[in-house]
């Protein structure tokens, strides 16, 4: 699914409303006339005002517009429009609290490639700003509460960009526990099943003392969580297209 088979952007548009579009094969704005059926003259122009701004919008490559006019729920309709900005995000720390804990290494992936800072080498505040700098959507398992409250006290940075939390995501599909349970669920695999968040503590202050290999461990897990992201996302919003936008619906496309 696309932005420009959204109109859920509009004011008051439900997607009771919106169903009710692409049943009459209207499943593009491109499609949309003022004389739809059941929406009344004062609707079509919200809905045409929504088109008009979302077309300049998508001519800017403008994510920030759709988060603005779409419900928070329907943040994952983003992805597929501006895949090429979105930037999956994963930090690992030496605890919970990040007034006194300290972050050890950041992966971020987007557009395919995928690069890990790390404490006392090239995790700063200018490689941090650097990294975050192309990316339009943020991607992130409990982000909201962890990954981005922590950066953003520990480093320089200001992480505004629109940002879709894949945790209460995951939700809408009945998906609960950490990121593991939910990649078991849905059948992903992992190269380090046996290290979880505890674990890359630990590897950290392995690191501090000379352990060989420590590091590389760390790191490799940290990817991983990272880059499963992708699948993960993927995997849960093909399940969400099929619950809003139906096969029948697709084909018209």
């Amino acid at each position: 699914m696309h932005v420009e088979n959204c109109f859920v952007g509009a004011d008051g548009v439900g997607e009771t409303l919106e169903r009710r579009l692409w049943r009459q094969g209207i499943t593009r704005w491109d499609a949309f006339t003022p004389a739809c059926d059941g929406i009344g003259d004062t609707r079509a122009e919200r809905i045409e005002s929504f088109i008009d701004g979302g077309q300049r919008a998508l001519d800017r490559d403008e994510v920030e517009y759709f988060d603005r006019q779409f419900p928070g729920g329907a943040r994952w309709r983003l992805y597929e429009t501006f895949r090429e900005q979105t930037c999956f995000f994963d930090i690992e720390t030496t605890g919970l609290d990040h007034q006194r804990n300290v972050v050890t290494t950041v992966t971020l992936h987007q557009d395919g490639d995928t690069r890990t800072l790390v404490r006392g080498d090239d995790l700063t505040d200018e490689t941090l700003a650097a990294a975050f700098a192309d990316a339009g959507l943020l991607v992130t398992f409990n982000g909201a509460r962890f990954d981005v409250p922590f950066l953003e006290t520990s480093f320089d940075v200001s992480l505004d960009q629109p940002h879709l939390d894949l945790m209460p995501t995951c939700r809408k599909l009945g998906l609960s526990g950490g990121l593991g349970a939910i990649e078991r669920e849905l059948g992903v695999e992992r190269d380090l099943p046996d290290v979880d968040g505890r674990e890359a503590v630990r590897l950290w202050h392995e690191h501090e003392r000379g352990v060989d290999g420590a590091l590389e461990r760390l790191i490799a897990y940290n990817r991983e969580d990272t880059v499963n992201m992708v699948t993960v996302l993927e995997d849960v919003i093909a399940e969400l297209e099929a619950e809003v936008f139906p096969e029948e619906h697709q084909q018209r496309l």
